[in-house]
């Protein structure tokens, strides 16, 4: 049963059930059916036992549809994003768009490039550059 108190719990069940069922009693297969009011006290203690099971709150949050991350690293995620596109929008012309379609709204390269009728080089050179001003300005941030 795992740990002794359930075990004795188990036990004081099936005595009890075997005093209230004396009267129904078979004298010729007591050892039999001892067993089976135990095994079947066993069993219903089991089956209770994955019912009484209260879930974590990491278990509870990740079981909900559409919850990846647990409230905390949801709440940190949304505002590191929130700082990524600040940051992103201190930036001057051509940079700034870039760096906010690449960054935040997660467009690859060959998506901007279509998006904005620019060469696939140009993005990738303006999305460096955007980075290197963006490490600056965090590094100035803190």
């Amino acid at each position: 049963m795992g740990n002794q108190f359930d075990a004795e719990d188990i036990a004081q069940e099936v005595f009890l059930s075997v005093y209230k069922k004396l009267s129904d009693f078979d004298r010729n297969y007591e050892k039999a059916w001892l067993c089976k009011i135990t095994v079947n006290k066993c069993l219903d203690f089991l089956k209770r036992a994955g019912r009484r099971s209260i879930p974590t709150e990491e278990v509870y949050f990740l079981d909900i549809p559409g919850m990846d991350f647990l409230p905390e690293e949801n709440y940190l995620v949304k505002e590191s994003k929130q700082r990524v596109y600040t940051l992103c929008e201190q930036l001057k012309s051509p940079y700034k768009e870039v760096a906010v379609q690449y960054f935040c709204h997660e467009l690859s390269v060959q998506e901007i490039a279509a998006k904005t009728g620019k060469n696939v080089k140009t993005v990738q050179t303006q999305i460096y550059r955007a980075k290197s001003m963006l490490r600056k300005n965090m590094e100035r941030s803190g």
